[in-house]
């Protein structure tokens, strides 16, 4: 018995600790993974993401048919009205190019904006742990993550970091 108690205890401290160790930089994988900007040129993410050294950047990643983006989308707004020196990277899954562009209009997403290439299973959606989204992330000044993952555009662990 006392083994089996053990045994548990071991299992919820290695659980535990494996959801804190949330990664703080880039993967090379990730950073080399390409993404179109709206004039339609490919970027890769570690260029996209160089422009923005010196700033905090809150990247958004979400697409125009998913319902909770949508609905969560007021929510970026007032974060934006809050934190207007803070750079928004808005990474898009939708389905064609046509409809993200359209996506950012209609929902009056502003921001920088990208289309993800290589969708959910790439090696950027990989390396995030692409699940659902929307997903935010917020990464700091010097290029290092400081939240790896949100689902809430009003999570508190973003307004705290910003």
């Amino acid at each position: 018995m006392r083994l089996f108690v053990l045994s548990i205890v071991f299992c919820f401290s290695m659980l535990s600790c494996v959801a804190q160790d949330q990664p703080t930089k880039f993967s090379k994988e990730a950073l080399n993974d390409t993404f179109e900007n709206l004039n339609g040129d490919t970027v890769k993410f570690k260029d996209i993401i160089k422009q923005y050294k010196g700033k905090t950047v809150v990247i958004d990643i979400w697409a125009s048919w998913c319902s909770d983006c949508i609905k969560g989308m007021p929510k970026v707004h007032d974060l934006q009205d809050q934190f207007g020196e803070v750079t928004y990277l808005f990474l898009s899954l939708d389905k064609t190019k046509e409809a993200w562009k359209k996506g950012i209009e209609k929902y009056e997403v502003n921001g920088e904006h990208y289309f993800m290439q290589s969708g959910w299973k790439g090696p950027f959606g990989t390396f995030v742990q692409l699940d659902w989204i929307p997903r935010y992330m917020v990464v700091d000044k010097t290029g290092k993550i400081k939240l790896f993952k949100a689902i809430e555009a009003d999570d508190q662990r973003i307004k705290e970091i910003l």
